[in-house]
C-alpha cells in the first residue's frame, strides 16, 4: 500500500474515532456546552490542527505545510459566517441550549460529506479544466465586493426558506421533545420535529457558505489531501467555536469587512495565477493580519448606539 493511500486512511479513521468520541463518549448526556468547556474544545482542536500541520512539515515538506496552515486559517475565518446563521436558527426555533451541540454534530458529519464532494469536484475540474481557475477568482471577487456592501440589519426568515415549505408539504411537523429527537412516530405515522428542519437549513447554510470557501482553498493549494484535511479539521473546530463565542459575535461588527478582504484577495490570486505567482507566507500574512485588524477595530472602535 502506498503511503498516500496510508495518510488517507489514517486521516479518515482520526475522523472517525474524534466524531465517536464526541457524541459517544463527552456528549453521551445532553448538557449546556459552557464558555470554559467550549474554549477547551477550541484550544484541543486548534492543537489538533497545528500538530498535524507539524506532521505535514515531515512528511511533505514546508511548501505543503504552508498550504494546509493557509486552507486552515482561510476556512476558519470564513466559516465565523455560519456562526451568525447558527445563533439566527437556533433563536428563530427557540432550541433548547442543551440541543444545540446534537444539532451541530449532524450538521458537521453532513457538511464533512457534502465538502468532500465539493473538494474532489473542484481539484477535478481545476486539473482538467485550467481556466475554470479564473471563473472561480471572478466569482469571489464578486462575493467579496458584495458582502462589503450587504446590510448588516438584513432578516433572515427561515419559516420561508422554500425546502422548509417543500418538507412541510410531505411530512407533518411534531412538537420537539425533550431527547431531542428529529423523527417521532405518532398514531403510527412518522413526523419530523422542529429539531429537524434546523438541522436541514444548518446542511443547506453550509452548503452555500461551500460555495465560497472551497473555490478560496483551492487558491490555496490545488493537492486534493491538503484542501480536504485543512477543511475537515476548521469544520471540526466549528461546534466548539460557535459556543465559545456565541454570546459576544456582536462585538465583531467590522469583520464582515475583513472576510469581504480575503475573498476579494484569493480572487484576485486567482485571476493572476498565470502572470505571478503570490507566495503561500504571504497569502497567509494577509489573511491573518487582516482578522486580526477587523477584530482589533470591533474592539477599539466604540459602537454607535441605535435609537
Amino acid at each position: 500500500m502506498s503511503t498516500n493511500a496510508l495518510m488517507w486512511i489514517g486521516f479518515n479513521l482520526f475522523v472517525v474515532v474524534m466524531l465517536a468520541l464526541d457524541l459517544g463518549v463527552f456528549h453521551r448526556k445532553q448538557h449546556t456546552v459552557k464558555v470554559k468547556e467550549a474554549l477547551i474544545w477550541s484550544a484541543i482542536w486548534i492543537t489538533l490542527a497545528l500538530v498535524f500541520n507539524v506532521g505535514i512539515y515531515y512528511t511533505l515538506g514546508q511548501q505543503k505545510a504552508l498550504e494546509f496552515l493557509t486552507g486552515y486559517v482561510v476556512e476558519k475565518s470564513l466559516s465565523i459566517d455560519n456562526l451568525f446563521v447558527f445563533i439566527l436558527l437556533f433563536g428563530f426555533f427557540k432550541v433548547e441550549s442543551k440541543l444545540q451541540h446534537r444539532v451541530l454534530f449532524w450538521g458537521v458529519l453532513g457538511a464533512i460529506v457534502l465538502r468532500a464532494i465539493f473538494i474532489f469536484a473542484g481539484v477535478a475540474l481545476i486539473n482538467q479544466f485550467h481556466w475554470i481557475i479564473y471563473i472561480f477568482g471572478a466569482f469571489l471577487i464578486y462575493t467579496g465586493i458584495k458582502m462589503l456592501f450587504e446590510d448588516d440589519d438584513k432578516e433572515v426568515h427561515p419559516d420561508k426558506n422554500p425546502v422548509v415549505k417543500w418538507v412541510k408539504r410531505i411530512y407533518p411537523v411534531a412538537s420537539n421533545d425533550e431527547k431531542g429527537s428529529f423523527f417521532r412516530r405518532i398514531d403510527k405515522k412518522l413526523h419530523i420535529t422542529p429539531l429537524f428542519i434546523v438541522l436541514l437549513l444548518i446542511e443547506i447554510s453550509d452548503l452555500i457558505f461551500a460555495v465560497d470557501s472551497i473555490p478560496a482553498i483551492l487558491s490555496i493549494s490545488n493537492d486534493t489531501y491538503i484542501v480536504f484535511t485543512s477543511n475537515i479539521f476548521a469544520i471540526m473546530g466549528l461546534r466548539s467555536l460557535y459556543f465559545a463565542v456565541s454570546e459576544v459575535m456582536g462585538l465583531f461588527r467590522y469583520l464582515k469587512f475583513g472576510l469581504a478582504a480575503i475573498l476579494a484577495f484569493v480572487g484576485i490570486k486567482m485571476c493572476i495565477s498565470s502572470i505571478y505567482e503570490i507566495p503561500i507566507s504571504v497569502s497567509l500574512l494577509f489573511i491573518l493580519g487582516t482578522v486580526t485588524i477587523s477584530v482589533l477595530l470591533s474592539k477599539l472602535i466604540p459602537a454607535e448606539e441605535k435609537a
